[in-house]
């Protein structure tokens, strides 16, 4: 059973930091590619963060050298830190999973997200 729980969103001032958290079950983070999108009225659905199986990353040029996505093998979780965080990064940001263990196609499976809010 696949399931993503993204914890770790909040209320923040302007230049403040997060750490996100999701939770993996059901498979190995190790193993698939994953990554981050947020959603926020008024905005489209940005894709922000992914890293594949050998630990390639990539990032939205909106957030490129202050945030960072990582996993934790042994803990089976996927994590995005953000640094140096701004209101335009006010979204709900959700996590997701790739369908296949060999390429990147994403969105098999996603989580229900966590509400970042930050404040000037």
């Amino acid at each position: 059973q696949v399931q993503l729980q993204e914890s770790g969103g909040g209320s923040v001032q302007s230049g403040g930091s997060l750490r996100l958290s999701c939770a993996a079950s059901g498979f190995a983070v190790s193993s698939y590619c994953m990554g981050w999108f947020r959603q926020s009225p008024g905005k489209e659905r940005e894709e922000v963060a992914s890293v594949d199986k050998i630990g390639r990353t990539n990032y939205a040029d909106s957030v490129k050298g202050r945030f960072i996505i990582s996993r934790d093998n042994t803990k089976n979780t996927l994590y995005l830190q953000m640094d140096s965080l701004k209101p335009e990064d006010t979204a709900m940001y959700s996590c997701w999973r790739g369908r296949y263990t060999s390429n990147c196609e994403p969105y098999a499976y996603w989580g229900q997200g966590t509400q970042v809010t930050v404040s000037s």
